[in-house]
């Protein structure tokens, strides 16, 4: 049984839901695709999604040298990966809700400077999207590179809080005459869209494990 880093990471509003085990904060990170990346700049909160990575016990986050998120080195920030699983329908208003998986990280994020660090860093997300593409594609060259800011965020204090399954009805509802129960939701792919002739020659990239084929 695994317990939250702080009181700040507690999960409170249905805390049986909670897990702060990291190989489910793990999986979660890894099935996801987007991160809501949360800081506050000069007084004036902003929560901006971003593509990441994973790289052990630490998530990477990239992007241009001029982005605001990316110059937040050593300050409070924080990380959210939601997966949506389905919709809930319940016979009442109330109990209406979505089935998903969720993390959230409370952390303070430092830069990536070595530039052999950095390129494997950006190298693990390319792989992330699509297993194999890195020795497919020309890598960063130097002046790319140097326009490019890794961040990386421990994945120390994080929890994660997951709901699956049907509503929760109350006794006085069941004779209400509607249907109720889940719609489960996945991301699955269509059909890849060639940006040019060229392109059709080659083998289509391989899907990232977060999306289901179409």
């Amino acid at each position: 049984m695994h317990s939250p880093a702080s009181s700040r990471s507690t999960v409170r509003r249905m805390a049986r839901r909670a897990s702060y085990d990291p190989d489910v904060v793990f999986a979660i990170l890894d099935a996801g695709l987007v991160a809501h990346v949360a800081f506050v700049h000069d007084g004036q909160p902003f929560v901006i999604p971003m593509a990441y990575g994973r790289r052990g016990s630490e998530l990477m986050l990239h992007g241009a040298v001029a982005s605001r998120v990316l110059s937040m080195s050593d300050v409070p920030m924080s990380a959210c990966v939601t997966i949506v699983d389905g919709l809930v329908y319940s016979r009442s208003a109330f109990h209406h809700s979505i089935n998903y998986r969720s993390v959230v990280i409370l952390g303070r994020a430092r830069e990536v400077t070595a530039e052999a660090d950095k390129r494997a860093l950006l190298d693990a997300m390319i792989e992330r999207m699509s297993p194999g593409r890195c020795a497919q594609i020309r890598a960063p060259n130097p002046k790319e590179l140097a326009a490019t800011r890794v961040l990386a965020l421990p994945i120390e204090e994080a929890s994660a809080k997951i709901r699956t399954g049907g509503p929760v009805e109350e006794p006085g509802d069941l004779d209400i005459p509607t249907w109720a129960g889940h719609l489960p939701l996945e991301m699955r792919a269509r059909p890849h869209v060639a940006l040019d002739e060229s392109a059709t020659r080659h083998p289509l990239p391989a899907l990232a494990c977060a999306i289901a084929p179409h």
